[in-house]
C-alpha cells in the first residue's frame, strides 16, 4: 500500500475495519482524506470530487462509528463538517457531509467526546501586528497603524508600501502611513512577497490560485489585471527586479525535490527564461539595488548565505550563520537576515558586502511571529507579530 503523498493523522474506525488518514500532495499543494480496509485493500480517496481542489484534514470518528467529522477549507475559511456513515447491510450509503460550524473564526482538529454528545475543536482568529525594532529603545514598537500586513516592501523613494493582507492573502498598496489604500488582487488568488519596480510603477509578486502552482505576476501600482509572467511546472517564488527593470529573478522549486531548486531569470523584453549558472540547490534570491549581485540561501544548509557576482560570474560565501529571509539595505552595502535563537527568541544579523563582516544586531525575547520580516525605509527591521487567538471550544450536537 502506498499513499499518493505524505500520510498523516491516521484514525481507525471503532470496529477496526477501516483506517482513514490525511494525504498531503506536494504536486498539487492539496490535502485530502483517504481510507483503506484493515487488511490493506481498497485504498481510495474518501470524498473524491467533493471539494476542488481538496482541502480536508484531521478527521475523527464518533465513538459509535455513525459519523466521521473533519475540517475542510473553502474560500479561505476552515470549518468542521460531519459525514454520516453507512451502517448495516440494508442501510443506505454514506450521506454528503454537512457543515457544522460557521462564522469569523477558523475551526480546526475536531475530536468527539466519549459520549458522542460534544465535539472539541480549536477556534483560531488570525491577525498580525506590524512592529519595528527601535535601536534606541531596543524595543519592538507598533508600525503601520493597525493594518495586519505581511511582506512589506517600500518604493525606492520611501513614500509608498506594498504588502499582503494577513490572513486574507490579498495584495495591496498604499502610502507609507496607510492612506490611499488600493487593493490589487482578490480571492481566491493568494499573493506572497510583493516587490516594487525601481521606477515605482509596477509591483511583482508571487501568487497561487486553488489547485495551481505558485507563479510570478506583475501588476500596475494603479491597479488592473495582474499579468502572469511564468508558465513552468514548478513552483516559482521569491521574485525580484533587476536595477534596469528589464528582468525578474525568482526561485524555481520542483515539487518534492528541494535539491533540484534553482534560480531563474526572466527577460521581460524577450520573455526568455535562463538559469543562473551554479544555482542548483540554492533558493530565495535577492537582487542587489545596483544589479551587480544576487544573495541567496543554500537549500540544504540554512547556515550559508551565498553571493553571486555578475561581473566575475562566480558564487562566494557571504555569511555562515542560520539564515532566513535576507533583505538588502537601501544603499546595497549590506544584507540583513533572520537567525533563530530557539523558541520565541529572534536574532537579527547584518553582513557587510565590503568585508563580509557579520554583526549580530539584536536578540528579541518572546516575539510570537507569523509571516515574514522586512526592512523599513531607514533599514530598521520589521516583523509581523502574532496577535491572533486560539481557544478550545466544546460544540454540543445532537446527531440524527
Amino acid at each position: 500500500m502506498s499513499a499518493p503523498g505524505l500520510a498523516a493523522w491516521p484514525r481507525w474506525s471503532p470496529d477496526g475495519s477501516t483506517l482513514r488518514f490525511t494525504v498531503a500532495d506536494a504536486k498539487t499543494a492539496s490535502n485530502s482524506l483517504w481510507e483503506v480496509r484493515g487488511d490493506g485493500t481498497n485504498l481510495r480517496p474518501l470524498l473524491s470530487g467533493w471539494n476542488t481542489p481538496p482541502a480536508e484534514c484531521c478527521g475523527n470518528w464518533t465513538p459509535d462509528g455513525r459519523y466521521f467529522v473533519f475540517q475542510s477549507t473553502r474560500a479561505g475559511r476552515t470549518n468542521i463538517w460531519a459525514r454520516r456513515e453507512k451502517r448495516g447491510l440494508f442501510s443506505r450509503g454514506a450521506t454528503e457531509p454537512v457543515q457544522l460550524t460557521t462564522g469569523g473564526m477558523n475551526y480546526l482538529s475536531p475530536v468527539v467526546s466519549r459520549d458522542g454528545k460534544q465535539i472539541f475543536v480549536i477556534g483560531a482568529a488570525l491577525r498580525g501586528e506590524v512592529v519595528r525594532y527601535d535601536s534606541n529603545s531596543r524595543q519592538l514598537v507598533p508600525y503601520f497603524s493597525d493594518i495586519s500586513a505581511d511582506g512589506l516592501d517600500f518604493s525606492r523613494d520611501g513614500q509608498w508600501v506594498t504588502y499582503v493582507a494577513f490572513p486574507e492573502g490579498t495584495l495591496w498598496r498604499s502610502r507609507k502611513d496607510g492612506s490611499e489604500r488600493l487593493q490589487l488582487t482578490f480571492s481566491p488568488m493568494h499573493a506572497f512577497m510583493p516587490r516594487w519596480s525601481p521606477d515605482g510603477k509596477r509591483i511583482a509578486f508571487n501568487a497561487t490560485v486553488p489547485g495551481q502552482r505558485w507563479k510570478v505576476y506583475v501588476v500596475s501600482a494603479e491597479g488592473g489585471t495582474p499579468q502572469q509572467m511564468t508558465q513552468g511546472t514548478a513552483d516559482e517564488m521569491d521574485v525580484g527586479w533587476s536595477s534596469d527593470e528589464n528582468s525578474l529573478v525568482f526561485g524555481s522549486y520542483p515539487a518534492g525535490d528541494a535539491r533540484a531548486a534553482a534560480i531563474d531569470i526572466l527577460d521581460l523584453r524577450t520573455h526568455q527564461i535562463s538559469r543562473l549558472p551554479g544555482s542548483k540547490g540554492i533558493f530565495s534570491p535577492r537582487w542587489s539595488p545596483d544589479g551587480r549581485y544576487i544573495a541567496a540561501i543554500v537549500v540544504l544548509e540554512f547556515n550559508k548565505l551565498m553571493l553571486y557576482d555578475f561581473m566575475t560570474k562566480k558564487w562566494a560565501v557571504l555569511a555562515n550563520s542560520l539564515i532566513g529571509d535576507p533583505n538588502w539595505s537601501r544603499d546595497g552595502r549590506a544584507v540583513y537576515f533572520d537567525g533563530f535563537s530557539g523558541g520565541t527568541d529572534t536574532t537579527y544579523y547584518r553582513v557587510r558586502l565590503a568585508d563580509h563582516k557579520l554583526e549580530q544586531l539584536f536578540v528579541t525575547k518572546d516575539l510570537r511571529r507569523t509571516g515574514w520580516s522586512g526592512l523599513a525605509p531607514d533599514d530598521s527591521p520589521l516583523f509581523l507579530r502574532d496577535v491572533g487567538t486560539q481557544e478550545i471550544f466544546a460544540l454540543d450536537w445532537e446527531a440524527p
